[in-house]
């Protein structure tokens, strides 16, 4: 396996995050690959990728979509003012897990952080991903929150 390369993602890309989406096994999801290029995905597309506080990006290797990953960059009071980074929708493909690429996906999402001036990175993590939590923990982050959510 040759570096990890990440790029913003692309339209084209949409069937490819669409189905990592789907395939989750923790959430019980409408998302619908075969709807990948549906008004539904493309406005959400259009609105992350014209929105300079926001990045949808897709991992590859040798040419290979592996992983994919959403920033958000948001601007607060708390802590004099400081921005953070929310990462989301952290997905890598089955068959290229426990080969690093999180890892790499998850050092790259902060050095972006850190290049557009964040104090703090932050995520969420479904409660049922006792093994993510365990990597998250490895690499540094600590369980500081508790997290809600309330679906409209």
């Amino acid at each position: 396996m040759s570096d990890l390369a990440i790029r913003n993602a692309t339209i084209d890309d949409l069937p490819f995050i669409v189905g990592l989406i789907a395939h989750d096994t923790v959430l019980d999801l409408i998302d619908d690959p075969a709807q990948a290029q549906g008004p539904d995905y493309l406005a959400a597309f259009q609105a992350i990728s014209s929105d300079p506080n926001q990045v949808l990006l897709v991992a590859e290797t040798d040419a290979v979509s592996v992983g994919t990953f959403q920033l958000t960059f948001t601007p607060g009071i708390f802590r004099r003012g400081a921005w953070r980074c929310t990462i989301e929708g952290v997905h890598v493909s089955p068959e290229h897990r426990n080969k690093r690429i999180g890892e790499k996906m998850m050092a790259w999402a902060v050095g972006m952080a850190k290049q557009r001036g964040c104090a703090m990175v932050q995520l969420t993590s479904n409660k049922k991903r006792t093994d993510a939590h365990r990597f998250y923990e490895r690499l540094g982050f600590s369980r500081s929150h508790e997290g809600f959510k309330l679906y409209l």
